[in-house]
């Protein structure tokens, strides 16, 4: 890194310093004012993590890119989850933000290859490695070789053939580059978010049923929570009812649900 860019992120370093984390309760609390439209309390949410996203930094400064620069993407990704963070959940912000830092960083290093949009897929990066070991140029016997579509072979060709870095190369020890080229999977932290997500929603589903009449709750089990319905002929044979009074029935259950769900919803 040139001189002037260690000097440029030693005075960025210099800017934070005394910058204290929040705790859980004053992240929370200063995540909902700014969703109120308190910018104030926005920018302490957000300085309050600058420090970190320079640690995700450094952990890509072999990559060729400036490391202000990198430093400056992590930000833009840090941004950008906090404007999705959601107070509410069982989760901090850092943790909820690490994978938009990341993806952030690993899409500016991606653009300064001029490798824009390789490597999203594994068939993509299989395609990469047979490319570098096979210089193989026909798309059919890429597209075979990979798993990749004919079609996509040939858009994939050509910026193989024109990148002037080498995926395969490694610095320090370190894993290929073409292992390390953005991945739009979810991030461990993102699946936690979700499974958190998930798991409340089941929960709340649950009690919302538990709500309704025996009979409504059975009938919303078997033809909304199964992936193969039971029939509305069918279950009325099993309730003693007509098969209209049966839909008469769902329909009055799916509007309780809805109602009961708005209500747990809204005392969260």
């Amino acid at each position: 890194m040139a001189t002037s860019g260690i000097d440029s992120l030693d005075r960025y370093r210099a800017s934070l310093q005394g910058t204290e984390p929040l705790d859980p309760v004053e992240e929370r609390a200063l995540a909902a004012r700014w969703r109120e439209g308190d910018s104030a309390a926005g920018d302490r949410l957000i300085k309050a993590s600058l420090p970190f996203v320079i640690s995700i930094a450094l952990e890509y400064r072999r990559w060729g890119a400036p490391l202000e620069d990198l430093v400056q993407q992590g930000n833009l990704g840090l941004l950008k989850a906090a404007k999705k963070f959601d107070p509410q959940r069982d989760c901090r912000l850092i943790t909820y933000a690490v994978y938009w830092i990341r993806a952030e960083i690993r899409d500016y290093v991606v653009r300064g290859y001029r490798l824009v949009r390789i490597g999203t897929t594994k068939n993509e990066r299989r395609a990469v490695r047979n490319y570098r070991k096979t210089r193989e140029d026909d798309p059919a016997a890429l597209a075979a070789s990979s798993g990749l579509s004919v079609e996509q072979a040939e858009r994939l060709l050509p910026m193989l053939r024109a990148r002037d870095v080498s995926l395969d190369a490694t610095y320090d020890g370190e894993a290929p580059q073409v292992d390390r080229l953005v991945s739009h999977a979810p991030s461990p932290e993102e699946q936690n978010v979700r499974a958190r997500f998930e798991a409340d929603a089941r929960e709340r589903v649950q009690q919302a049923i538990a709500r309704l009449p025996e009979r409504e709750a059975l009938i919303v089990r078997e033809r909304l929570l199964q992936d193969e319905p039971i029939t509305l002929e069918a279950l009325g044979t099993r309730l003693g009812i007509s098969k209209e009074r049966v839909r008469q029935l769902e329909e009055r259950a799916r509007k309780r649900l809805k109602q009961d769900l708005a209500a747990l919803h809204d005392a969260a």
